[in-house]
């Protein structure tokens, strides 16, 4: 009887834009890697989970590269950024900003699943206050939350712990607390649970030393 060939989860989508979408082309390149009775999975995060064969992961990857598809790890990783539809455009609502910021943490190991989500106004179509990290962007600045929750009786808005950050701000702030999880939390300890742990005010001190 003939091994079937071991595969591997890919998580991809069509990269941080205005909403969550794929085109023509897109489509075409993921269904050359289908065949029948394979499954897309659709998740919550804007994301499709497909399972290629192992030996072709590295030539699939640059296949989904060329056509514009991003590509992440599946697991205890940093999520990539969860957007709004950007409705006003694409300096008004901070897509450059979005796009560097998801380039910076997204694929980084954490302890377990983070998900970050951005919106560009106070609308907070991207669910910014209700994720582990939050980005809304008011004005010229960026307001961020952190340890939001949308599950379960646990379920709470996430603490505001800075206002009206420029870019780079932002950037550091988030890469800095992504760190300080990887580095102090425990195995599949989520975020929001690592944060009542270690402390929301501990947790701000350092992130402004």
């Amino acid at each position: 009887m003939e091994q079937k060939e071991k595969t591997v989860k890919l998580a991809i989508n069509g990269g941080i834009s205005f909403g969550s979408k794929l085109n023509a082309k897109q489509l075409a390149v993921i269904a050359e890697y289908l065949t029948d009775g394979d499954e897309l999975e659709l998740t919550t995060f804007q994301q499709l989970y497909i399972a290629v064969a192992e030996s072709k992961v590295e030539l699939i990857k640059e296949k989904f590269k060329e056509a514009g598809l991003s590509c992440y790890p599946v697991g205890n990783f940093v999520k990539s950024l969860r957007t709004c539809n950007f409705c006003k455009g694409e300096e008004e609502e901070g897509m450059p900003v979005a796009i560097e910021l998801n380039k910076r943490i997204a694929g980084k190991e954490v302890p377990f699943t983070l998900r970050p989500a951005y919106t560009g106004c106070p609308v907070g179509c991207g669910e910014p206050l209700v994720n582990d990290i939050g980005v809304m962007k008011i004005g010229d600045g960026y307001d961020l939350y952190m340890g939001g929750s949308a599950k379960g009786k646990t379920a709470q808005i996430g603490t505001l712990i800075m206002e009206q950050l420029t870019p780079n701000e932002l950037y550091e702030t988030v890469e800095k607390a992504v760190n300080i999880y990887a580095e102090h939390g425990k195995k599949r300890e989520t975020f929001f649970r690592f944060i009542n742990r270690y402390g929301i005010e501990s947790l701000k001190s350092e992130l402004i030393s």
